[in-house]
């Protein structure tokens, strides 16, 4: 289960970096990047590993998610220069769409790394502190207060100086809130998860002993 959690997560990280430069909106009251659909479900992940694997082997799932985005990026700027086929009339709308601005990739790996190292760390915590109970504590509030930081660090870095302060924090408390409710609700996917990936290693070493 360990190979799976990690493959989906590397793969959900990807994933969310292309979405990125798709908007959508919730009413009149929200425009979101499409990757936050996808993003938020990368932090239960860290989480489950965390409570079955330890913290070790989560902080190794967050540095390998961190060396993915770096290889992915670099293989999608060469992909993107590399001399188009005469018939090939879609290089404008490729690189639209791929071609994320340097600041912008910065900011979004600045804002992965300090918001799932703190994710790790929270949790941990909150682990050592409460044993094996209260998973649902140290899973929602590990994640609501890492998705805060994500998101803060994320459109500090990306947007000051481009649009009022008013603004900036328009957008920080749009997308807080829609990560802090998917936090809440995929706490049952949690729980599902570390029963799942438990039995499997309980079986594991029962066939080793």
């Amino acid at each position: 289960m360990l190979l799976y959690l990690n493959a989906a997560f590397t793969g959900l990280l990807i994933l969310s970096n292309i979405l990125a430069v798709k908007l959508f909106s919730l009413g009149t009251w929200a425009i979101l990047p499409a990757a936050v659909i996808v993003y938020v479900f990368t932090y239960p992940i860290t989480d489950v590993i965390g409570e079955v694997y330890g913290r070790e082997a989560a902080r190794k799932t967050v540095l390998a998610g961190f060396v993915t985005q770096i290889l992915a990026g670099i293989f999608i700027y060469a992909a993107i220069h590399l001399p188009a086929a005469p018939f090939f009339e879609a290089q404008a709308e490729f690189e639209t769409i791929l071609n994320g601005s340097f600041r912008i990739t910065i900011a979004s790996l600045l804002s992965y790394l300090v918001s799932q190292n703190l994710d790790v760390t929270v949790f941990h915590k909150l682990k050592e502190k409460h044993g094996s109970e209260k998973l649902w504590l140290r899973n929602n509030l590990s994640t609501i207060f890492s998705q805060l930081v994500d998101t803060t660090v994320f459109i500090v870095v990306a947007f000051y100086g481009t649009m009022p302060i008013m603004a900036l924090f328009g957008l920080i408390v749009t997308q807080y809130l829609f990560k802090f409710l998917v936090a809440v609700l995929d706490t049952p996917i949690v729980y599902f998860l570390v029963k799942l990936c438990k039995k499997e290693k309980q079986t594991a070493n029962v066939q080793m002993s």
